[in-house]
């Protein structure tokens, strides 16, 4: 059986598809903020998995957008795709 949907912020119903978008984009941006908080700065390695998460979390937005934008048409919000890093760069909340 599926599971239930619940209430969104804004007012539109959310699925367990769009609960595991939000639990993995809150998962990345503890580890942002995590890398962010070091005093000592960045080591190339952290710089390189703050652009994989910087990267993952603009892709994580764009597939919620999508989703959203899918069921508020009256699409089905399991046809959104993972776009490229490339195309969705920068994308912001």
């Amino acid at each position: 059986m599926p599971a239930s949907p619940s209430r969104t912020d804004h007012g539109g119903m959310t699925d367990s598809a769009e609960n595991d978008i939000m639990a993995t984009i809150r998962g990345l941006i503890d580890e942002e903020h995590a890398l962010r908080s070091s005093s000592d700065g960045l080591d190339p390695r952290e710089r390189s998995r703050m652009k994989e998460v910087e990267q993952a979390l603009d892709q994580c937005w764009d597939l919620l957008r999508q989703r959203r934008a899918r069921s508020e048409f009256g699409q089905d919000p399991d046809e959104a795709e993972v776009r490229p890093a490339s195309e969705v760069e920068n994308y912001r909340q």
